[in-house]
């Protein structure tokens, strides 16, 4: 049976590109009679505010969308620092004390999330502690499950190459885990057999089956939709000020008229899939 998610950050209000995102994730499970979770990513620390999930699930039954469960990704602590101690007992991750300027000037790459780490801590010794990250040493963990694979289902099959965003933070030193280490444990345990989410996500899934494979996890199927854009041809944003569904609601506007525009492709300033990389021939 299918099952999707969607899995919004309480850490700014709800816009037209997360209404997007929610629908495509609910249509797909309806149509083919299978379930619809509400994942709420509230571990990041204090950018996480907690009353607004419930201004999130007013927004979804407001598009007339229904769920069938909820997840708080913050009960899922300890699976988060259990997967970290496995694979640190595989000999997978290392501790790293450099700083985002420090990366940016040693850097000699720029991969899908920015300046590729230069791997500066993988073989120096480095004190534990406070202010420390933990980085999957990508080299090391390709040896170990050799090639990996993964399908979209706009994309269709890809070639995994984790390697492209260097050794990836797993363990923050302000977060309990990654969004990579995260999302793919919570996929997992909530028996998503299909992830949507938008193009902008679609080389973090390099890193996703990398993840799944050393951990023993199940590999769904990935459906990486467009992104909706603004005026200016950039993707929607908390941080741009994209007008808020609470907001549209707020006003009275309909919400089930918005889904409806929405499902019939009424984008108010297009989409884009350009963030979908390396798309197979």
């Amino acid at each position: 049976m299918i099952r999707t998610r969607f899995a919004p950050s309480p850490n700014g209000s709800l816009h037209l590109g997360h209404a997007y995102a929610a629908i495509v994730a609910h249509d797909l499970a309806r149509e083919a009679g299978g379930d619809f979770l509400l994942r709420i990513e509230d571990i990041d620390g204090a950018r996480s505010r907690p009353e607004l999930a419930g201004e999130f699930r007013a927004d979804l039954a407001w598009l007339g969308l229904a769920w069938d469960g909820e997840v708080l990704q913050s009960a899922r602590l300890g699976r988060y620092a259990e997967a970290g101690e496995r694979l640190k007992e595989m000999g997978l991750l290392y501790p790293c004390r450099c700083t985002r300027a420090e990366i940016a000037q040693a850097a000699r790459e720029i991969g899908p999330d920015g300046p590729v780490y230069p791997g500066t801590c993988r073989n120096r010794a480095v004190e534990i502690g406070g202010g420390v990250s933990w980085r999957l040493d990508v080299g090391k963990a390709l040896e170990r499950t050799g090639p990996l694979s993964w399908e979209d289902r706009i994309a269709g099959m890809q070639q995994a190459r984790p390697q492209i965003f260097g050794d990836v933070v797993l363990l923050r030193k302000d977060a309990p885990a990654s969004y990579h280490l995260a999302a793919t444990l919570d996929d997992a345990a909530d028996g998503i057999t299909l992830v949507t989410r938008g193009a902008d996500l679609f080389a973090a899934t390099h890193i996703h089956r990398l993840l799944q494979a050393l951990l023993d996890l199940p590999v769904p199927a990935w459906h990486h939709h467009p992104l909706l854009l603004d005026e200016d041809g950039r993707k929607l944003a908390k941080r741009r000020n994209a007008p808020s569904l609470a907001d549209r609601r707020a006003s009275g506007e309909d919400g089930w008229a918005l889904a409806a525009s929405l499902r019939g492709g009424n984008f108010p300033a297009g989409i884009s899939l350009s963030g979908i990389l390396h798309r197979a021939p």
